[in-house]
């Protein structure tokens, strides 16, 4: 077994990433299809400005998995997590645990003891884990919200029943950059992420500042997403309560992924999340919205956040798939 690392002007290395991805899918077949112009982007431009390490495995002369190593440089300093996975032709033949040993081997190199790997809910998953001394610790679920078949009049009433408890806030809408003024205010909202539940995984508080924000959206709108944040603020003190934030995709536009949904502790029990949730998707696909041709909008959350599960069924999130999260220390 060999990794081979390339790079985002390597179109040939990124055609083969993607198509051992896509094949992947069979795992979960709702999954959008992976693009090759999509895996530059995200080479690119990562995230919030760092880039992970992307890597082809080779058995021989042929290609058989994929393997990219997500660090940060802002927070987490012994933490790397792990995509990879194996071509289903390839699988069973040991390629998914050499694969695995090669990458601990670069997560030592960059002096990263704690891994992490996730995987689709099923038996091989957790054999797979177990098997190579991965202990799981999270659970988390893919919902999808599919736009075009929301009932009718489900985002107005949402709307309005949330505004009648949260009749001291104000909606700001925001689309592609936040304006420099904000960013301060952006860093404590965006904090709030903290708060979710993290089940058992040993993950540290991130850590946000108005440089990793506005390095998150340059990501995100130079990566090919258009960027839209609906923001709270409070009437009285013109605090910013909470926030959510929704891409779409410039390269397939009826696709739409959320990011972000989160409200300051001091500010909750207004119905700020549904509120925010509700409204940006009025504006997306409301009369005159922004993004009329979008079709779905995909969420993550960890199962046991029961709060966020419940708004997401208000809205009609549906669920799609489950993955398991593992961590383990070498």
């Amino acid at each position: 077994m060999e990794l081979r690392e390339f790079g985002p002007d390597d179109a040939g290395a990124i055609q083969t990433f993607v198509d051992i991805d896509n094949a992947g899918h069979v795992d979960a077949p709702w999954q959008h299809p992976a693009t090759a112009v999509r895996r530059e982007m995200i080479m690119r431009y990562g995230w919030d400005g760092d880039l992970d390490p992307h890597y082809l495995a080779y058995d021989g002369g042929r290609a058989v998995g994929v393997l990219t190593v997500s660090t940060s440089s802002y927070d987490n300093p012994e933490l790397a997590w792990l995509a990879l996975g194996v071509h289903p032709d390839r699988r069973r033949l040991g390629h998914g645990t050499a694969m695995l040993a090669a990458a601990t081997r670069v997560c030592q190199e960059l002096g990263r003891p704690l891994i992490g790997v996730e995987g689709w809910e099923s038996e091989r998953t957790r054999g797979f884990a177990a098997a190579t001394g991965f202990e799981q610790k999270s659970r988390s679920i893919n919902r999808r919200q599919h736009l075009r078949e929301l009932p009718e009049g489900l985002i107005g009433g949402l709307c309005e029943e949330a505004g009648k408890e949260a009749g001291d806030y104000e909606l700001v809408r925001l689309s592609g950059y936040s304006p420099d003024a904000l960013l301060d205010e952006l860093v404590e909202i965006t904090a709030a992420i903290n708060d979710a539940p993290l089940d058992d995984l040993e993950i540290e508080d991130e850590v946000f500042t108005p440089e990793r924000i506005h390095a998150y959206e340059r990501a995100q709108i130079e990566g090919g997403f258009r960027l839209y944040r609906v923001l709270a603020r409070h009437r009285g003190t013109g605090e910013l309560a909470g926030h959510f934030v929704v891409t779409v995709a410039s390269e397939a536009p009826t696709i739409g992924d959320q990011h972000d949904t989160a409200v300051v502790r001091q500010h909750r029990g207004h119905r700020l999340g549904l509120l925010l949730k509700a409204d940006l998707v009025r504006w997306l696909v409301g009369p005159g919205g922004s993004e009329p041709q979008l079709a779905t909008i995909d969420t993550w959350n960890a199962e046991s956040n029961d709060h966020m599960v419940g708004i997401n069924e208000r809205l009609d999130y549906r669920i799609m798939g489950r993955t398991l999260e593992f961590q383990r220390r070498v």
